[in-house]
């Protein structure tokens, strides 16, 4: 052996290794039960951050643990196309080296070259996943804009849209200005923002006295068609149904009740504004009001806002604002802290408007989902997950699905062109020609990325065709992502994946935290902590960015990680390697310790062994994994290397004792490379192809008993 560890040259030849011997693709064998995790698809555009490197190190260790166990072991890896953020991000290309929009390009040349930059950067990811050593199955890789993919996603949107799942509807939704598209409520990411509480005076009808409201939204008003009280608040029980002139425009808008007004907000009279507010849309349905929109998708104020058209709504704000002090009609201003919803990709405030949208209906999908996880078919780790899923689910509104993009699954509808109140669902234009009989035009709008994830499970091993595989290997086992994304997915894989098939899509819902630097600041590019991930392999080696991303690290929890930590496990690698070279060049070619006579010692080293092996498994099996590092991280480091090995070497030297000494330091080595090896697997394949390449690779040798 070598001096050292010498991970850049070895990663990629024992990565290379893994995949040419076929040991990463699972066969079917009907007699056992197979262990399958269906890999959270990066978006296929951009590169592997460090959260990446958690999950992948972390699928890796149960994946790498479950085939060394001997089942039949499918990780299943794949790509997203990210509807939103591979627009957003290819459109700001466009505009930076070409000076073009898409309206430039027009949508058919647009869409072919996004595919084509996508295509090429989802090279890029996939040789980045293997830099981490994601041990997966490279001829099952999927895309979510494959064709048997896309394939799937039509015939499940038809299917939903015939059982009247599906429905277009004008609702209010998060409206991105500078996407131009709706957002389902997920992608919306709420910022505390100090703002600014206007009190504003609304006149009774013939009369001296005022109701006052309380808002942070002022040019809304414009929009408003009721001033709302609880029924129950005594100071406005004589007011109800009476008439108030709203200000500046000086429409009549009447007083109603309603239980969804907080009294203890600002004066416990609210404006109501339909048309721009969910709650509030809400209450005009109940009271059935008038819906004007006076806030446009470009976020300026529209023709029903009178003098007030076209400007921005910051500066219609200003000016309404100072159009009603001169009125005398605000009674005070205050700072206050709310919370503001921005786009979760482009980080644009966003507007709540109505528009008209495709919906699904999610009461009759969401029983199923919430019974599953009730009766313990789906369960959580942790179990506190589990109640946060529950509480979800049993308030969770109807989803719209339809998105104002070009990159994505187009919806699957087609108007008749010569009357476009004539439509069909249909999965080509062929076929929709045929059914309606005349020419036809397709929707322009594309579903949610969230629609083709939620069907991610199934669609990869082959559904809705009853291939081999999804018969096989469905339901899988586990699936292991963010606890920030239960909601937009594991959600929603749970309701279609019953839907689909009448079975749940995993048995497991494992739950990683965020990453965190030392400060416990969460990482990102506007903190100016971001730590690549390839960067550290480059530098320290896949090995032990892995151990620094597992070690400490607790499901559901957070995990804090900086490259002081990388490094540090760098060390852990070349001890590993040091110990093998040791005991390479003292007990080489050593027997097996049923064939030597073993002292007091060496009994007790191996029984302190046996429980190490008893305890790790324990921890793999009830998914601590990071604690099963721990274990072997402190017992290989701190009692084999610096107590067994040490105490052992007298006796390495002494002719008698070399034999059992030497048989049993081998049969420790081996046997923690093997359960090691989830964890590091390079320096562990790297150093069992050294001393014990005639038993084959170390990825397929069994888990010790």
């Amino acid at each position: 052996m070598e001096n050292k560890f010498n991970f850049k040259e070895l990663e990629g030849k024992i990565y290379r290794a893994w995949e040419k011997s076929g040991v990463l693709t699972p066969k079917i064998d009907k007699d056992k039960q197979p262990y399958v995790i269906t890999m959270p698809p990066p978006n296929a555009y951009d590169r592997l951050h460090i959260g990446h490197a958690l999950f992948v190190t972390l699928e890796d260790i149960m994946i790498r643990y479950h085939r060394l166990k001997g089942e039949p072991t499918l990780w299943l890896p794949g790509a997203d196309h990210a509807g939103i953020a591979s627009q957003v991000f290819f459109e700001k290309i466009l505009k930076k080296e070409e000076n073009k929009t898409r309206y430039d390009l027009g949508r058919e040349e647009f869409i072919k070259r996004l595919r084509k930059f996508v295509l090429e950067k989802r090279k890029i990811v996939e040789d980045q996943l293997r830099r981490l050593g994601a041990s997966c199955d490279w001829t099952r890789n999927k895309f979510t804009l494959d064709p048997d993919v896309s394939e799937a996603v039509y015939h499940t949107f038809k299917k939903m849209y015939d059982e009247g799942l599906i429905y277009q509807g004008e609702r209010i939704v998060n409206w991105c200005p500078r996407c131009n598209t709706g957002l389902s409520d997920l992608e919306v990411a709420y910022q505390e923002t100090e703002g600014q509480l206007t009190y504003i005076k609304y006149p009774l009808q013939n009369s001296d006295e005022f109701i006052t409201v309380a808002t942070t939204r002022p040019e809304t008003m414009l929009g408003d068609t009721a001033v709302a009280v609880n029924s129950k608040d005594k100071r406005y029980k004589n007011l109800i149904g009476k008439t108030l002139i709203l200000p500046l425009v000086g429409r009549e808008i009447p007083i109603v009740a309603d239980d969804a007004v907080d009294p203890k907000f600002g004066t416990g009279a609210v404006k109501v504004t339909p048309a721009h507010d969910p709650t509030d849309f809400e209450i005009g349905e109940r009271h059935k009001l008038d819906a004007p929109i006076v806030v446009g998708q470009d976020a300026k104020m529209t023709n029903r806002a009178g003098k007030y058209a076209g400007l921005k709504v910051l500066d219609a704000r200003k000016k309404i604002l100072e159009d009603l002090n001169k009125s005398g009609l605000i009674e005070k201003q205050i700072k206050y802290e709310h919370r503001v919803g921005h786009c979760d990709r482009c980080k644009e405030v966003v507007e709540p408007l109505i528009s008209k949208q495709w919906f699904v209906k999610i009461e009759s999908l969401a029983k199923p989902a919430l019974e599953a996880v009730k009766s313990g078919k789906i369960k959580f780790i942790p179990k506190r997950f589990k109640k946060v899923y529950l509480n979800w689910m049993e308030n969770i509104r109807d989803w719209n699905i339809s998105r104002q993009l070009w990159w994505g699954h187009r919806i699957p509808i087609y108007y008749l062109k010569s009357d476009k109140t004539k439509f069909a669902v249909a999965k080509n234009t062929d076929d929709a020609q045929k059914e309606l009989g005349g020419e036809v035009v397709q929707e322009n709008d594309t579903l949610d990325t969230w629609f083709s994830s939620g069907l991610w499970p199934f669609t990869t091993l082959g559904w809705p065709r009853e291939t081999q595989d999804f018969k096989y290997f469905y339901p899988t086992t586990v699936m292991e992502t963010g606890y920030e994304i239960i909601f937009f997915w594991v959600a929603r894989m749970i309701m279609l994946g019953l839907y689909c098939t009448g079975e749940v899509p995993f048995e497991l819902v494992y739950l990683n935290g965020i990453v965190r630097d030392k400060n416990n600041q969460k990482i990102s590019k506007s903190k100016g902590n971001v730590i690549d991930p390839i960067d550290m392999v480059e530098k320290y080696g896949a090995d032990a960015l892995r151990m620094g991303m597992m070690m400490g690290t607790a499901p559901g929890s957070d995990t804090h990680v900086d490259e002081n930590k990388i490094r540090a496990y760098r060390n852990f690698a070349n001890k590993i390697w040091n110990a093998a070279r040791f005991i390479s060049m003292k007990a080489p070619g050593a027997k097996s310790i049923n064939n030597v006579n073993l002292s007091t010692a060496d009994t007790k080293m191996l029984k302190e062994f046996k429980e190490i092996i008893k305890k790790v498994t324990r921890e793999m099996d009830k998914y601590e994994i990071g604690q099963a590092g721990d274990t072997l991280y402190q017992y290989f480091w701190h009692r084999f290397c610096d107590e067994c090995i040490e105490n052992t070497k007298p006796r390495l030297e002494d002719a008698k004792a070399s034999d059992a000494a030497g048989a049993v330091l081998n049969h420790i080595l081996k046997n923690s490379l093997i359960m090691l090896h989830p964890f590091v697997p390079f320096v562990t394949e790297a150093v069992w192809q050294e001393l014990y390449s005639s038993s084959g690779q170390l990825i397929t040798q069994a888990w010790p008993q």
